[in-house]
């Protein structure tokens, strides 16, 4: 089978995900012809998905015109895929197994310890005296901004942001961002990319955004995360170099937990990480956001949500024991909510609002992209040669169709 034969049948296979569950298909650039002819065939059997998806990795290693790097790339979609429409035909998939599948990714449940000492941490940060926990809600509850001035605090961090990322990866004149204020969802914030260098990026109100947290939103979801790589893989991938594999961006596979990563270390990228400084060797993105705020009339101590930031993300691995917790251990919900308000210090509210995204068939193994993601490519970011910037090798995530077994090898 040549290349371009085959790269249509992911493509096709990958659309027909999407009348299995609606949704799978995160965003599809391509011809449109392909989603008029899924459109047009009866509903797809789930175990003959698994089966098509299997045929093509029987039939990878000798399609032509596919250098190594493309061709690792669809095949770890191709296995995501397959575990996809095994599970969707009621194979029973332990959870472990459905994770590493889907996101070349193998995980374990963190240390306690890992997260008593990032308690301890926290203490120091948040000062004062009496109970962890309520010091630490009564802290998120005095950042929490208000509800009329968050899309005008949205915009402000999306333009600053903008105009710093555009400096060190170029975009496309045209592309731009609708940003869109949206409630009962199970997660904060989420990219509608929509091709031609446009997104929709709607923030979830329920959650009550606070402070802290809406910088590194923005930068996830925009500049330099989501768009910033949709777009930059769009110019560069498919309009440059004819790969459309890139026009098809589908859930419970690897480019997830790249983009994921990509997305939560994009706040880093941009500005720094508070400690050690900006990437420019300027200030870190505490006092750059204090200055943010304080145009818009807000008062916002940086400084101190750099500490509490720093100490509390000792504690991402909580979601992911959460999710083993259910799916792996099949413990009582009422026992995973107790576990996620132990080691979260957080509300009961907030921890049965984060079961929802748990929960999900959809997204249940969703998590594992956060927590695995930003491990690895952190990782891979600071294992860069000498001689090689943050914003190189950053740029290289945005840019390059890489997996996560490919950073492994080169972090090893």
């Amino acid at each position: 089978m040549d290349s371009s034969t085959l790269i249509r049948e992911y493509l096709l296979l990958g659309l027909r995900f999407d009348r299995v569950e609606e949704g799978y298909v995160d965003s599809f650039t391509g011809d449109p012809a392909l989603r008029a002819v899924v459109g047009s065939e009866p509903p797809p059997d789930p175990a003959d998905l698994a089966r098509q998806a299997e045929r093509l990795i029987a039939e990878l290693p000798g399609a032509d015109g596919l250098d190594s790097q493309r061709a690792d790339y669809i095949s770890a979609h191709l296995r995501a895929l397959a575990c996809a429409g095994r599970k969707f035909a009621g194979e029973d998939v332990g959870f472990v197994q459905e994770v590493h599948d889907y996101f070349d990714i193998d995980i374990a449940k963190g240390d306690p310890d890992t997260y008593r000492e990032a308690h301890r941490k926290l203490d120091e940060a948040l000062g004062g005296t009496g109970d962890l926990a309520e010091r630490m809600q009564s802290y998120r509850s005095g950042e929490e901004i208000p509800p009329e001035r968050l899309e005008e605090c949205i915009h402000a961090f999306s333009s600053a942001l903008r105009d710093r990322v555009r400096a060190d990866f170029p975009l496309p004149d045209a592309e731009t961002i609708n940003y869109e204020i949206v409630t009962d969802k199970p997660w904060s914030g989420f990219n509608y990319y929509e091709g031609h260098y446009r997104s929709t990026v709607a923030v979830n109100a329920d959650l009550k955004q606070q402070m802290s947290g809406l910088p590194r939103l923005v930068a996830h979801e925009s500049y330099p995360g989501h768009h910033t790589e949709h777009c930059r893989k769009e110019s560069g991938l498919v309009e440059r170099d004819g790969q459309t594999e890139q026009t098809i961006f589908l859930v419970n596979t690897p480019q997830c937990l790249m983009a994921e990563g990509l997305a939560d270390l994009a706040l880093y990228a941009a500005i720094g990480d508070g400690e050690s400084g900006a990437t420019g060797g300027g200030q870190g993105w505490g006092a750059w956001a204090t200055e943010i705020y304080a145009d818009l009339g807000l008062r916002f101590d940086g400084e101190r949500a750099v500490a509490v930031s720093q100490a509390a993300a000792a504690l991402a691995d909580v979601r992911q024991d959460a999710a083993l917790m259910l799916h792996d251990e099949h413990r009582d919900v009422d026992d995973v909510v107790a576990f996620l308000q132990r080691w979260q210090l957080t509300s009961e509210t907030r921890a049965r609002q984060s079961l929802r995204f748990l929960s999900s068939p959809l997204w249940r193994a969703y998590t594992s992209t956060y927590v695995e993601g930003y491990r690895l490519l952190r990782a891979w970011l600071d294992a860069r040669p000498a001689g090689v910037t943050l914003i190189d090798r950053f740029g290289r995530l945005l840019d390059e169709p890489l997996v996560p077994s490919a950073l492994r090898a080169d972090v090893a």
